[in-house]
């Protein structure tokens, strides 16, 4: 969300209003409505029963005048500002739109029938949170696929300034607008493979001589991340 946009004339810059990514009360209404729709939705198909005192809520009519006074009072939705700041936030949402389920190397045993990984306890401290499970091979690939997208699905849709068709355009116009300084001009074509190229035959094993994959990286005066309990097969 880039908080505003590009004038239809393409004139000038038309920013948002202040608090324009979680308005509170819009998500609380927006949350209300969506509740209360499924709830009906759910009440024609036949997937809610009534038991008890609320048997009578199964007639149609009673259990729309039994969701009328929810319509119609605040619903409380909680947000505040991450205490770690943005950055924080946005590593977050990283971990889940720009990698796996489980990485390779929290992988640490398996056979036909099972599979040994790691897995962080959050109430321990130190070493102790990283401890280790294993599941049956089934239910493992059951909670894998959890994590895949149905077909049709996309991680990150972009919108607006970031749609594909014109982004380019779009970007370099709203940057004029915004008077923001490019630090660098984008690689013309073909240089971004001669790039790589270059850093692949740099990064090779002094032993063998075959190509080395960065595997993690971490910033200077932070120590790396603990390895796993336990010894690899």
């Amino acid at each position: 969300m880039p908080g505003g946009g590009i004038a239809l004339d393409g004139s000038h810059w038309v920013s948002c209003r202040p608090g324009f990514f979680l308005p509170v009360r819009v998500l609380a209404r927006l949350f209300r409505r969506l509740v209360l729709d499924k709830l009906t939705a759910a009440h024609e198909a036949g997937r809610l029963r009534g038991f008890g005192a609320h048997r009578p809520l199964a007639e149609a009519q009673a259990f729309a005048r039994h969701l009328r006074p929810l319509r119609k009072i605040e619903w409380v939705v909680y947000a505040k500002r991450p205490f770690a700041g943005p950055e924080a936030v946005l590593a977050y949402l990283s971990r889940y739109t720009h990698r796996v389920a489980i990485s390779n190397s929290r992988l640490i045993a398996l056979d036909d029938n099972s599979v040994t990984f790691t897995w962080k306890d959050y109430r321990a401290k130190g070493r102790a949170r990283q401890k280790l499970m294993t599941l049956a091979a089934q239910e493992f690939i059951r909670r894998f696929l959890l994590h895949v997208l149905p077909q049709g699905f996309h991680r990150i849709r972009h919108y607006g300034l970031l749609a594909n068709g014109r982004r380019a355009e779009t970007l370099t116009r709203a940057r004029q607008l915004l008077a923001v300084e490019t630090h660098q001009d984008a690689p013309e074509p073909g240089a971004d493979d001669h790039v790589q190229d270059t850093q692949t035959l740099a990064q090779t094993c002094p032993s063998c001589g075959g190509p080395m994959i960065v595997i993690e990286t971490f910033e200077p005066g932070h120590p790396p991340r603990a390895p796993p309990p336990g010894k690899r097969p």
